[in-house]
């Protein structure tokens, strides 16, 4: 939920409309495949998008809307070019990073990401 609160508010001050549910159906979907990341060794995102296209049919939307999700679904681990940066997805992968609640993290110091990677401040 907060990857798509946070991608709301970025639109909403870049000027840019966004369907909210949309946005929300791929917040709640985006990281659903990560089980298959370490069974299989699939990335999360592929697995995701698989999984989420049958709920997305089975929640109704249509197959253009099923196709925006699923965009957003498959780039949010994907770094945005400059000249990408106001997009909708741009702001989706920049939204699944501020989302981290590293910051309160008991087990932080165990952790496998760099520190670089870590969200380790609040920023909204």
């Amino acid at each position: 939920m907060d990857v798509a609160r946070v991608t709301c508010l970025l639109a909403a001050e870049q000027g840019l409309q966004v369907n909210q549910e949309q946005v929300y159906a791929a917040g709640l979907l985006h990281d659903i495949g990560r089980h298959l990341q370490y069974q299989r060794k699939i990335p999360h995102e592929q697995a995701g998008a698989e999984i989420a296209e049958g709920i997305l049919i089975d929640c109704g939307f249509d197959r253009q809307e099923r196709s925006d999700i699923l965009r957003l679904i498959l780039c949010h681990r994907t770094k945005p070019a400059d000249a990408e940066k106001n997009t909708l997805p741009a702001l989706f992968y920049w939204a699944d990073k501020l989302s981290r609640n590293c910051f309160t993290c008991p087990v932080q110091d165990q952790c496998d990401w760099p520190e670089e990677k870590k969200n380790l401040e609040i920023t909204y």
